[in-house]
């Protein structure tokens, strides 16, 4: 998929961008280069995200896309449907239970990272990627975390149909509390 507004006709030019699937595993250093500078990590932190990616990309469901231009990753999403046993969803659990919201948990699409390059953001390339992403998605709803301030890519999620299920949710190891959102599927156009 060409990223609407970039590129003519059928002649690629050297700046479009493409969003499509990518094989993470094989890609990974070049994701967390990305993600390393969209969310500010040093090398400690990349080398144990690198793992999990690694392990995340094995789980049954798990797939990944893509934004690439002239050849060079520039963003990427990946997600997987969620599974209770998961890490991510026995954090999440208490909270989500605290204000009725567990069920969130169940037959849900998660989405486990999305990260654009700075140099590439308020271009719609994060939109297009969690969109194509969730598109193909068979649950009926998705759901993800992200850092609880207000930030751009909050407002995305809000776009999008996100709301907050839960809020100032903590995290072992990370220094700022999230907020879980959710949206049914498929997510709200503009």
């Amino acid at each position: 998929m060409r990223l609407p507004g970039h590129g003519h006709g059928h002649r690629p030019r050297p700046d479009d961008i493409v969003i499509g699937p990518l094989d993470l595993s094989a890609h990974v250093d070049e994701a967390l280069a990305v993600q390393a500078i969209a969310f500010g990590l040093g090398p400690d932190e990349v080398a144990v995200r690198r793992q999990i990616v690694l392990r995340h990309m094995t789980y049954p469901g798990a797939r990944a896309l893509g934004a690439t231009t002239a050849g060079r990753l520039i963003g990427f999403v990946y997600g997987m449907p969620n599974d209770r046993t998961h890490w991510w969803s026995t954090v999440v659990e208490p909270y989500l239970r605290a204000l009725g919201h567990e069920a969130w948990l169940d037959d849900s699409f998660v989405i486990t990272e999305l990260h654009v390059h700075p140099a590439y953001q308020n271009k719609g390339i994060g939109r297009a990627l969690i969109t194509a992403i969730t598109d193909t998605a068979t649950q009926p709803r998705s759901i993800l975390s992200a850092i609880d301030v207000d930030s751009p890519a909050r407002g995305l999620y809000r776009s999008l149909g996100y709301e907050d299920l839960a809020r100032q949710v903590v995290f072992p190891s990370a220094p700022k509390p999230y907020a879980v959102m959710g949206a049914p599927l498929p997510l709200r156009r503009r």
